[in-house]
């Protein structure tokens, strides 16, 4: 019987490693697709709901919202602990955590289940919170799940489930990427990027087969028409990424409890708090006539593709609902409610220029509020254009995105993600 040499022995391991740790990120690109696709269509249930209530009667927001803010609060802090908020500076976190038991309390099957739960609650009662950041904290748990018996391979993985859930939620597989490079990793890492890119492939695949190819807010193929209108891409950089800075400083120092002493004694209280929260999101919605709710993307989908602008409040009322979404500690995020803020702002700003069309302005909005948020330029403009599927506002909206960073570093040091993500290593460290 013919043996096998050692030599062929190590390249045949070496080979079957590859392909099991191929198999791993293109099944888990699967499975994130799958889940960031159920996640959308629950979402979209959850929402419609609430606004069946609100068609009996729009003051049920005063009573619900709040309730359901505190219920949300108490069920994390009980069951699910870690899920809140937008879920991306968990995933950042559990890449720069070295141990796997540490890593298990961000990026869990536990986690993504009470995460996918609680942010179909928040949107259930009117929350101001999209599914995208909880989308990339499901990805890196699905991930992390499959590969928890490979602790070197770890960080790799949940980055490419946070690409993947990206790139699944949005359609919009190269912010997927960029997102994955830009702000999980903060840098390229060529022996997994072709792995994350797989990873992407499959989850966006499995999207496209589950509910088919789609710009998310539709195709909007106007650009900036006259010389003069390209005046809106300082003005939106500028006032966008000033309030983009402004919502990040908030919520950070909010986590990081440098408040004055009243507000720092009622977040002893954590139902309390959120309570009132949301019943300052109610207030806001009544304000706005019920259009803050959610995530915000139906309004913003109408007026780019009818051209009618939204309402001067819109952007204001949007930031104000989102800010106090964010700070109550239920789990939901903000990419969509950022955009949404973003277009509201872009609306203000098209004010000033009468001639102008009101889509590409808009845009212009968004990216610069967004941009300001996350402080990932790149990001921005990449997920804005694959959205609305303008490659004619390509240039522009890159010019408006890093305008944008550079205001909302002036107002915040550091991106919201990794700020926070910094409170959840810290945590991390102590508890070991």
């Amino acid at each position: 019987m013919m043996s096998i040499s050692p030599r062929r022995k190590r390249w045949l391991k070496i080979t079957s490693g590859r392909w099991q740790r191929q198999a791993i990120f293109l099944l888990g690109g699967v499975v994130v697709g799958a889940a960031a696709v159920a996640l959308a269509k629950l979402a979209d249930q959850a929402q419609h709901a609430f606004s069946l209530l609100l068609a009996e009667s729009r003051y049920a927001s005063v009573l619900v919202t709040p309730i359901g803010f505190a219920l949300s609060v108490f069920l994390t802090n009980r069951f699910f602990q870690n899920a809140q908020g937008s879920g991306i500076p968990q995933a950042i976190a559990a890449r720069h955590l070295s141990d796997t038991s540490a890593r298990s309390p961000l990026v869990s099957i536990r986690i993504a289940i009470g995460k996918i739960l609680l942010t179909l609650l928040g949107l259930l009662c009117g929350a101001s919170v999209g599914r995208e950041g909880p989308t990339v904290q499901v990805g890196a748990s699905i991930m992390f799940a499959l590969g928890r018996l490979s602790p070197r391979r770890q960080p790799g993985l949940i980055l490419a489930g946070a690409a993947a859930g990206v790139a699944a939620a949005f359609n919009t597989p190269l912010a997927g990427i960029v997102f994955g490079i830009e702000e999980m990793s903060r840098s390229f890492e060529t022996r997994s990027s072709s792995l994350v890119i797989g990873t992407v492939i499959a989850a966006g695949l499995t999207s496209l087969a589950l509910i088919g190819n789609y710009a998310y807010f539709g195709s909007t193929p106007v650009a900036l028409a006259h010389g003069f209108d390209w005046l809106a891409i300082p003005l939106c950089g500028v006032f966008g990424g000033a309030m983009g800075g402004l919502f990040s400083r908030i919520v950070i120092i909010m986590a990081r409890a440098a408040v004055p002493a009243p507000i720092r004694m009622l977040k002893q209280y954590p139902m309390l708090f959120a309570l009132v929260c949301g019943l300052a999101v109610a207030v806001c919605g009544l304000a706005s006539g019920d259009m803050i709710y959610g995530t915000g993307y139906a309004q913003v989908k109408a007026a780019l593709e009818s051209g009618v602008p939204l309402p001067q409040s819109f952007g204001v009322l949007k930031f104000l609902a989102t800010t106090f979404a964010a700070i109550s500690g239920i789990p939901g995020g903000i990419f969509s409610p950022s955009l949404a803020v973003g277009a509201g702002l872009g609306a203000n700003v098209a004010a000033l220029f009468r001639d102008a069309p009101l889509a590409p302005i808009m845009l212009l909005g968004m990216v610069s509020y967004f941009a300001g948020v996350v402080q990932a330029p790149i990001t921005a403009f990449v997920i804005v254009t694959e959205m609305t599927d303008n490659h004619a506002m390509v240039v522009p909206l890159m010019a408006a995105s890093l305008i944008a960073y550079g205001t909302s570093r002036l107002i915040c040091e550091e991106g919201i993600y990794h700020a926070l993500a910094k409170g959840f290593v810290a945590k991390a460290e102590v508890a070991a």
